[in-house]
């Protein structure tokens, strides 16, 4: 299932397994990230409350427990074999699913022979394309959110040497006009390449003296979850980050912004999946989607027509 980001996959998912819960079949959904597993646990109790569903990955202690339904991480798969009747793998592009054929060999072995098995994504990746284009897979195509708005396209910013400006901390003007813009109606995740930019631009941030609640999050802070509760919960007006929050979460009413877009740590992938955290919610439908960059790039490019070539599709549907 090839859909857009905000397109509603997971709600899409809970009549077939209803279907194969009343059947008596074993359902396992994977992911290749904790972030993802855990928001998808709490929506899925709340789809099914007389089901006992099991969670694993590597964080959790209480460990494997016979269910019908188990929620995991793409590692988990390997502890089973010949466990379920259907398997259901979320951001199957994403590493370290993406490209480990160890993985690959986990989740086949994990299935019985009868087994249904569906990959969701919003950009799969050559692996999958060309599995794709010999015919080893189907391919289903959801080009549409579930609120029917268009996905939110890019507008590229071009500013000279910015990455210059942001090493030595001669942060752009016009940027923190923007954010204060965006701010005063909406919430704001800036997206940075490099770890090292966090405490560089909540440097310049914070001497800009505008009294603005904001924090810096990346893949090992250990106070990651909290800070994007705070986030969720109203309680900051913007959420520095690395590429940890490129997907897996949803804030209702956001724009974006990524700083040296054109950076090469920024894949194709990754750069859909960061205009895809706008718009989808439909009380809130909109937003911006900023790259300040330096130069447009091939992955840019690729980023923008993917994104267009979606909202064709969803206007011809």
């Amino acid at each position: 299932m090839w859909a857009v980001t905000g397109a509603g996959k997971t709600e899409m998912l809970f009549e077939g397994i209803a279907q194969a819960l009343v059947s008596g079949k074993r359902i396992a959904i994977a992911s290749p990230r904790i972030d993802v597993i855990n928001e998808l646990f709490p929506r899925l109790q709340a789809a099914f409350p007389k089901i006992d569903i099991c969670l694993l990955h590597g964080q959790i202690k209480s460990g494997y427990r016979y269910c019908q339904l188990t929620i995991c991480t793409t590692h988990q798969l390997m502890k089973f074999y010949q466990a379920f009747d259907v398997l259901i793998i979320d951001e199957v592009d994403v590493f370290p699913y993406a490209g480990n054929m160890m993985l690959h060999y986990a989740a086949s072995k994990a299935v019985k022979s009868t087994a249904s098995q569906l990959y969701l994504t919003a950009t799969p990746d050559d692996f999958l394309i060309k599995q794709i284009k010999s015919n080893k897979i189907s391919v289903s195509y959801l080009p549409r959110r579930y609120h029917g708005f268009p996905l939110p396209e890019i507008t590229n910013v071009k500013i000279r040497s910015l990455r210059n400006k942001i090493e030595s901390g001669k942060f752009p003007k016009s940027i923190l006009e923007k954010i204060a813009n965006i701010i005063s109606h909406q919430s704001l995740l800036v997206f940075v390449p490099q770890i090292a930019d966090l405490a560089k631009i909540a440097q310049v941030i914070n001497a800009s003296k505008r009294g603005w609640q904001f924090t810096t999050v990346f893949s090992a802070d250990p106070e990651r979850i909290e800070k994007v509760q705070l986030m969720r919960d109203g309680k900051l007006d913007f959420l520095i980050t690395t590429t940890i929050l490129e997907r897996g979460v949803t804030f209702k009413n956001l724009s974006v912004m990524v700083l040296s877009a054109d950076n090469d740590i920024f894949s194709t992938a990754s750069l859909v999946q960061i205009a895809g955290r706008v718009g989808r919610n439909a009380n809130f439908p909109t937003g911006e989607v900023l790259f300040y960059i330096e130069n447009i790039t091939p992955k840019i490019r690729a980023a923008h027509n993917q994104i267009k070539k979606m909202n064709v599709m969803s206007n011809e549907n």
